[in-house]
């Protein structure tokens, strides 16, 4: 863009790209506007999974907190919108819809243009030019393909995310996040049901209602994707991100539901946690509710059924993920679980394509994988959390610190940018090698972040990963980078 411009402040450049609209603090805002034409920036402290919607309609995404593998910053990368997270000097107060840097003050409606890729916050309007991928670019990267050894995946949660991913020429889906299906608001209403429940008998009532909407969801997915692998996580976030934060969020699942406000507020109260990205999540939650994994296998093996019966050349190839596995005996648990609700579904019927495993992203999953390996048919790697256990960094709330780190020299990258070599590098390693000790050909992948950069990927090819899955625009760039480590590292053997 043009060089005249005037930089209100500075984040972290978490989605390439710029935008420019009129500024919007809540979702539903963003959304209204959006229906009417409007180019919206939504602006945010932060975002959670609640936001989903406004994020769709907006053009771009601001938030004053967070890092490079935030909430805002994952979902912004896999939609393919711009986005500038961390931008601290930022004083957000959504609830006057403004935001204040030193002594200008933007107000909801004014207009603003954001850089993902340097992470400038630009007052007023900019011109831009739309990117093209040209056909010499488009041959050049099939040449790539040939070289490389490793495959390329996409992290894609809807049909829409499966859609950009095959137009970049991704081999299969590395990681559909199953949470990011429960957020549209018919099946918030069913979600935040299921969580409010007491008994087991309205848990199951709820979840019937949810059944159906993942079921479809899946014959979408099955159907684009054809005969190519499609990793599908179990729900892995706690459930207090279902649930309302605020007295007008409280007072509407209060009418949806029934339930006084009283008996939400005690919900709320009981899944608090001080640390939820350490606690209730994952596996864990699975096993104190298992009906609701058990639900969403059900839902994977009906959906593939059904496409197979409508497509008997082109089988779905699924592999079920359990998520924040730390020791055997939760994978041995869920495997077990996972092969009886399958023999169940299907009794009688023809047989479908399906694998179990486990996504490696806690330290004692590396240190125990020869433990892991024989229970489960892959390892996918989850570094994002994965470098936040074994470092003790915060990916969410750490980007100052981070910033200031780098500043004195200390050091070099940001390590949820690009893998941290030594150390959660070494985690890696030792969970590929000891893993294939005990299972020569066990399947090993990577679905975190650091998947769709270059640096990354040549050290996961130097790992002995089977494949790498990153946000679908970063597509391309994995093809290019896995293509590249492949030549580098032959020269260097040579």
């Amino acid at each position: 863009y043009a060089s005249d411009f005037d930089v209100l402040t500075s984040g972290l450049a978490a989605s390439p790209g710029a935008a420019s609209g009129v500024v919007a603090f809540s979702p539903d805002q963003a959304e209204e506007w959006a229906g009417e034409g409007k180019d919206v920036i939504l602006v945010r402290e932060a975002t959670s999974p609640e936001d989903i919607h406004g994020m769709h309609a907006a053009r771009g995404i601001l938030t004053a907190s967070g890092g490079m593998t935030s909430h805002a910053a994952v979902v912004a990368r896999g939609m393919g919108r711009p986005c500038v997270c961390g931008a601290s000097e930022m004083l957000v107060k959504e609830s006057k819809s403004f935001f204040r840097v030193g002594k200008v003050t933007i107000r909801s409606g004014d207009i603003i243009t954001i850089d993902g890729t340097t992470g400038d916050v630009i007052i007023g309007e900019i011109k831009m030019v739309q990117p093209v991928l040209t056909k010499a670019f488009e041959k050049y990267l099939n040449w790539a393909d040939g070289f490389r050894t490793m495959g390329v995946r996409a992290n894609a949660d809807t049909p829409e995310d499966c859609k950009i991913s095959l137009k970049f020429k991704a081999e299969g889906i590395g990681l559909c996040r199953t949470e990011h299906m429960f957020f549209a608001p018919e099946r918030l209403k069913s979600m935040r049901q299921m969580i409010l429940a007491e008994t087991a008998t309205e848990r199951l009532e709820a979840l019937a209602k949810i059944k159906p909407v993942q079921h479809q969801d899946f014959v979408e997915i099955f159907e684009l994707m054809g005969g190519r692998p499609v990793t599908i996580r179990l729900l892995d976030p706690p459930l207090h991100e279902f649930l309302p934060r605020n007295k007008a969020e409280i007072d509407k699942v209060s009418k949806d539901t029934g339930l006084s406000t009283s008996v939400i507020k005690h919900r709320i109260a009981q899944l608090h946690e001080e640390n939820p990205m350490l606690g209730h999540r994952g596996c864990r939650l699975g096993i104190s509710y298992p009906e609701i994994y058990e639900m969403q296998v059900v839902a994977m093996l009906e959906a593939a059924l059904e496409v197979q019966a409508k497509k008997s050349n082109e089988k779905p190839n699924l592999e079920i993920m359990v998520p924040f596995v730390a020791n055997v005996s939760e994978i041995t648990f869920w495997r077990q679980r996972i092969e009886e609700v399958a023999a169940h579904v299907l009794k009688g019927k023809p047989k479908v394509n399906f694998q179990i495993g486990t996504m490696i992203e806690l330290p004692r999953a590396c240190l125990t994988a020869y433990e892991i390996a024989p229970e489960v048919d892959f390892f996918s790697f989850g570094t994002n959390d994965l470098t936040q256990t074994a470092i003790g960094l915060s990916r969410d709330d750490t980007s100052e610190m981070l910033s200031d780190y780098l500043t004195a020299g200390l050091i070099s990258k940001d390590p949820f940018q690009s893998i941290d070599q030594r150390g959660v590098g070494a985690l890696v390693n030792m969970a590929v090698d000891w893993g294939r000790e005990v299972v020569p050909n066990l399947k090993c992948g990577v679905c975190g972040e650091h998947g769709g950069d270059p640096v990354s990927i040549d050290f996961f090819h130097r790992a002995g990963l089977d494949y790498i899955s990153c946000s679908p625009y970063r597509v391309p760039v994995a093809r290019l980078a896995a293509a590249q480590a492949t030549i580098r590292n032959k020269e260097n053997k040579d």
